[in-house]
């Protein structure tokens, strides 16, 4: 299995739609209504959005390749690109979607760690995220790679409100 992580670009714009689609869907589609899916994919991922996203200066997308077959994606940000105000020492790591037919095989391990590089080249000293508070595979496994929950903040899924786990881990 050959893996490569390459920055995302506007050209690629259509990729990052669609992926986030399908990976969004696989995620939570089982828990929330249609309705809500519908009216958050159409928010977070059509196409002005995206590219306003990818055009940030402080944000990056990276796709993860297997076999050169786009496996994923991770958004981070840096600075004022940040959805909470976490401080200049911070990078968040905004999202991290790995198709179901590439999980379990390490590639999440693999874009954190990549993170965790991207931080230390920005002299950043914390890592955060927002979890779904029901997302419990994705808890255990950011516990697993050093994050603890440190907050909690509203997230919207359409018209209902859920909370988000905020998990950091501080660098050393």
């Amino acid at each position: 299995m050959t893996i490569s992580i390459e920055r995302c670009t506007i050209e690629h714009v259509c990729e990052l739609q669609e992926i986030s689609y399908e990976t969004f869907n696989e995620t939570f589609k089982a828990q929330n209504s249609t309705e809500n899916m519908k009216a958050y994919l159409e928010k977070a991922f059509n196409r002005e959005q995206l590219e306003t996203e990818l055009s940030m200066a402080d944000s990056q997308f990276l796709f993860i390749y297997v076999n050169n077959q786009v496996a994923g994606y991770m958004k981070v940000n840096i600075n004022d690109a940040q959805s909470e105000k976490m401080g200049l020492e911070s990078l968040e790591i905004e999202r991290v979607y790995i198709k179901k037919e590439f999980q379990k095989h390490g590639l999440g391990k693999v874009l954190l760690h990549k993170a965790i590089e991207m931080a230390k080249e920005h002299h950043k000293t914390n890592i955060w995220l927002g979890v779904w508070e029901k997302n419990e595979n994705a808890i255990a496994f950011y516990e697993k790679m050093g994050f603890v929950q440190t907050g909690a903040h509203a997230f919207y899924m359409g018209d209902e409100e859920q909370i988000d786990l905020i998990m950091t881990k501080t660098l050393l």
